[in-house]
C-alpha cells in the first residue's frame, strides 16, 4: 500500500504562483509513475501533469508553458511549480500513484488552489 499526502494548495491572485508537493509513504518501491490531476467544481478530474521515475514528462496542453513537474524520487516526493495562475486553474489537486501494471494506483485526498481575478 502507499499513501500520499499533499501540500502547497492554497489562494493567490492571477498572475501569482503555488508549489504543490506530494510524498510518497508505504510500498514506495513499487512506484513508478506519479504525477497530478484537478477537479474543479461541476467539471470532470483531468489530468495536469505526469513524470515517469526516470523524469519523462508529460503536460495538459492547458498548463504546458505555466506548470513545471518534477520528481525527487530519494525523498519520494513529486512537485507541481504553478506559475502565471489563472482563474481558471482553481480546482482541487490530487496526486497520484502508478503501479507496474496499475495506473492511477493510488490517490492522495487533494489540495485545493483557488486563483482569484
Amino acid at each position: 500500500q502507499v499513501r500520499l499526502v499533499e501540500s502547497g494548495g492554497g489562494l493567490v491572485q492571477a498572475g501569482e504562483s503555488l508549489r504543490l508537493s506530494c510524498t510518497a509513504s508505504g510500498s514506495v518501491v513499487s512506484v513508478t509513475a506519479m504525477g497530478w490531476y484537478r477537479q474543479a467544481p461541476g467539471k470532470q478530474r483531468e489530468l495536469v501533469a505526469t513524470i515517469s521515475r526516470g523524469g519523462n514528462t508529460n503536460y495538459a496542453d492547458s498548463v504546458k508553458v505555466r506548470f513545471t513537474i518534477s520528481r525527487d524520487n530519494a525523498k519520494d516526493t513529486v512537485f507541481l511549480q504553478m506559475n502565471t495562475l489563472k482563474p481558471e486553474d482553481t480546482a482541487v489537486y490530487y496526486c497520484f500513484a502508478d503501479r507496474r501494471g496499475f495506473p492511477r494506483d493510488f490517490w492522495g485526498p487533494g489540495t485545493q488552489v483557488t486563483v482569484s481575478s
